[in-house]
């Protein structure tokens, strides 16, 4: 919703509300769905060029996202068909459908060849050195605590490899306390 114009120098209408005041203010994305508009943008086949306002950086930030969540999901060793369909279904909701399920079906597989080849405590390692940034890393946090959540409560493994994750980003346990907090109020992935 734009402010009325009006005409006088300053350009709007006394008592209008302005851009960046104390207008109500959208719900900002969050940082999974931003990245996940990027990831969806991202060409099929990987020798296409890419397209123009493509971001690598968003692709892998979602990839990132999602494989912190993937490991929350395993923590307890078993992650068998329906906890991945249900799984899949999280993400393409909490992705707010920007991304085709046949893609999270792709990349779910490819973590799965991943967690099988390295192990938990790799994996836990590669994705606390990809996210350098402490609003990044609290916000994986809490997109993991959240996807634990929706799965009947964070377990003691699930809050495990949160702190694990915690750990790896050099954040204390107050970060995974809290991401844990903002799931279970369902303050929205």
């Amino acid at each position: 919703m734009s402010a009325p114009i009006d005409r006088r120098p300053g350009g709007v209408a006394p008592g209008a509300p302005r851009l960046g005041s104390e207008a109500p203010r959208a719900r900002v994305a969050s940082i999974l769905s931003q990245a996940a508009r990027a990831y969806s943008a991202r060409p099929p086949i990987e020798d296409i060029t890419m397209p123009t306002g493509f971001d690598p950086a968003a692709v892998a930030l979602f990839e990132t996202i999602i494989e912190a969540s993937f490991l929350v999901a395993n923590a307890d060793g078993h992650f068998d068909e329906e906890e991945r369909e249900r799984f899949q279904s999280i993400v393409v909701d909490a992705c707010q459908n920007l991304v085709h399920e046949k893609q999270i079906e792709a990349l779910i597989a490819d973590l799965c060849e991943m967690l099988a080849e390295d192990g938990m405590e790799k994996r836990v390692s590669m994705v606390a050195r990809t996210i350098g940034r402490t609003e990044h890393q609290r916000e994986v946090l809490r997109v993991a605590a959240y996807m634990a959540h929706a799965s009947s409560g964070v377990s003691a493994p699930e809050r495990g490899v949160l702190e694990q994750l915690a750990r790896g980003f050099k954040l204390d346990m107050a970060a995974v306390d809290e991401a844990i907090t903002q799931a279970a109020g369902h303050v929205g992935v």
